[in-house]
């Protein structure tokens, strides 16, 4: 059965794969925003509407310290953490969602089952507003556009390059892409 997302009421999982960021609803409000890795080429992470119908604390081993599984037909699929944090940012895994563990660990209590997931690609996908706003901490983000570089970025805002990519976790600086969300730390 196809899930559908509902922004009018209850949580839902929205993960954008171009971006590899996991944003967290409660009805049309995002509460959470966190970076991720995801599929990569030759193990794409399936796009659709899905929902989470499993909650492991603890699997161990690669999946971290927490597991969601989702109703991804064909496949065992989750959003997990990892015992390889390097990997958050990048398109690493067989098609699961890793995060880090203090991440997932602060999601998972939030996740009912059958909380809906939508996981979707591409650099045209509207993000949500309250998203783009100023962070608590005073942090703002970016959206890369077409051209642009982490460096380029960096002397935008007249910002450090190191600070800028330990802000987002990225793995591999020489690969950003349009779309992507790039958190600029105060």
């Amino acid at each position: 059965m196809p899930y559908r997302l509902t922004r009018i009421y209850g949580s839902h999982i929205l993960i954008n794969l171009t971006t590899r960021r996991l944003s967290f609803f409660e009805g049309d409000r995002p509460v959470n925003n966190y970076p991720v890795g995801v599929g990569k080429r030759s193990t794409p992470t399936p796009t659709g509407n899905y929902a989470v119908i499993e909650k492991i604390m603890h699997p161990g081993g690669a999946l971290g310290t927490r597991w969601m599984g989702l109703s991804i037909p064909g496949g065992r699929y989750g959003i997990h953490g990892t015992n390889n944090p390097s990997s958050i940012g990048g398109y690493v895994s067989h098609g699961c969602i890793r995060m880090h563990n203090k991440h997932v660990e602060e999601l998972f209590p939030k996740v009912e089952l059958h909380t809906p997931v939508e996981i979707i690609s591409g650099v045209n996908v509207s993000k949500p507003e309250n998203l783009s706003d100023q962070h608590q901490n005073g942090s703002h983000t970016h959206i890369v556009q077409p051209g642009e570089s982490l460096w380029t970025i960096a002397v935008k805002y007249g910002k450090n390059l190191k600070a800028i990519i330990q802000a987002n976790n990225i793995a591999d600086p020489e690969v950003i892409y349009p779309g992507q969300v790039i958190i600029i730390p105060d």
